[in-house]
């Protein structure tokens, strides 16, 4: 009857956590041979009868009966006098079945070993969950803003299940208060210890693709295909698509009638601007587009080194750089190729580096991420602007653009 009740109260946790009655047996099982050792030292010998249906279990000790005063090995043997207490009618060599109580293991050993059950059931429901959103990574997922942290925000899913969206991949312009529903894609699942680790992303290029199959059909269906994704997060991004049925037009499918199917995933995003490009294996032309929406006058490409040179008439250089620079790079991540963009007639400009002499490396490198490789391609833009696109303090781009100038002048 104790072994009964102790199995009846541990019921709990098949409702609670889900887990069926038949692994509660076994993980029942294998706590009790655990104590079973403790206490005696071996569980060899030792049967133990479950019945899943009834939710019972006996515990048998089987030993063999030896003489009086020739029991060697107490947990394999038992005098014959002690069998005959059990039953009258045994003889030396004679095996002996008799049952254990739980009671026989003493109190402290049945305090641990319901410390030992709860332990073993909730690492099973971890591993559960581990393997459950194992499944799911690289997949789009939605939960509730459980409560805020300064470096992460955890979310509660409709199970229970904690997931951690860590600030660095949030989308700069998001704002969540308690009780949100969050969308990301399921990045990664760590086993930290015996509990998962959830993480969710909403900057990867990842959640974007997913987006695009939740949200236009012909990508769903794969009668689209993404090629390629290249991300900003919440500033800018670049989607290169493919059809292999001519009768479908891959960009204007994503995009929509003046931009409706797009728009919800713009708005996901915090109005990260989105280009949608029809990829090609003409690289030139695929170059061409990436860095649209500038138009190109003729590209030149260095295939061995990966670099590209882009002609532009010059009303057309600052779009192909873009605000801050994002648009080359992201077409230069893109294509998988370093571009460089030079304005139409623009033979006598002079490449950046060439000031080493008199300019600080870093602040060439700082023009270089803005797009500005070259002397007049520096000169050709406001101060207004060149303070917006780079990172550099007023009086040091008039310090620089007093040098270009002189340069020039000469």
């Amino acid at each position: 009857m104790e072994n009964l009740a102790l199995i009846d109260s541990f019921s709990e946790f098949k409702d609670d956590k889900l887990i069926d009655r038949v692994t509660l047996m076994a993980i029942l099982e294998d706590v009790f041979r655990n104590a079973l050792k403790k206490k005696f030292g071996d569980d060899d010998n030792f049967d133990i009868i479950i019945n899943p249906d009834k939710g019972d279990l006996e515990i048998w000790r089987n030993r063999i009966v030896v003489a009086d005063g020739e029991v060697e090995e107490p947990n394999q043997e038992i005098s014959l006098s002690e069998a005959r207490k059990i039953e009258p009618d045994f003889e030396v060599g004679e095996d002996v079945s008799e049952e254990v109580k739980l009671i026989d293991l003493g109190r402290r050993s049945i305090l641990a070993l319901r410390q030992n059950l709860i332990s073993k059931i909730h690492e099973h429901d971890n591993t559960n969950i581990y393997k459950q959103f194992k499944d799911l990574v690289g997949e789009i997922y939605t939960a509730e803003v459980h409560h805020i942290r300064h470096r992460a925000v955890i979310l509660l899913d409709d199970e229970g299940n904690e997931i951690i969206l860590p600030k660095d991949k949030q989308i700069p312009s998001d704002f969540f208060r308690k009780g949100d529903n969050v969308k990301g894609i399921i990045e990664s699942v760590e086993l930290k210890g015996n509990k998962p680790a959830i993480l969710m992303s909403r900057t990867a290029p990842a959640f974007l693709e997913k987006l695009f199959e939740q949200e236009i059909p012909e990508v769903f269906d794969g009668l689209i295909t993404i090629k390629n994704v290249v991300r900003i997060p919440g500033e800018k991004a670049k989607v290169a698509v493919d059809s292999y049925d001519d009768r479908i037009d891959p960009v204007g499918a994503c995009v929509g009638m003046k931009g409706s199917r797009i728009h919800g995933i713009v708005r996901e995003l915090g109005n990260e601007n989105i280009d949608v490009i029809n990829y090609t294996n003409n690289l030139q032309l695929y170059i061409t587009r990436a860095l649209s929406p500038a138009r190109v006058t003729s590209i030149k490409i260095d295939e061995e080194n990966k670099r590209a040179e882009a002609i532009l008439k010059p009303e057309e250089v600052s779009k192909a750089i873009g605000r801050g620079g994002h648009n080359i790079r992201l077409a230069g991540q893109l294509t998988g190729y370093e571009i460089d963009v030079f304005r139409e007639g623009a033979e006598e400009d002079v490449e950046l580096r060439e000031f080493s002499d008199e300019i600080d490396g870093w602040i060439i490198d700082e023009f270089s991420k803005a797009g500005l490789d070259t002397a007049k391609s520096v000169l050709e833009q406001d101060l207004v602007d060149l303070v917006k696109r780079t990172d550099l303090e007023e009086e040091t781009i008039n310090e620089v653009l007093r040098i270009l100038k002189a340069e020039f002048e000469d």
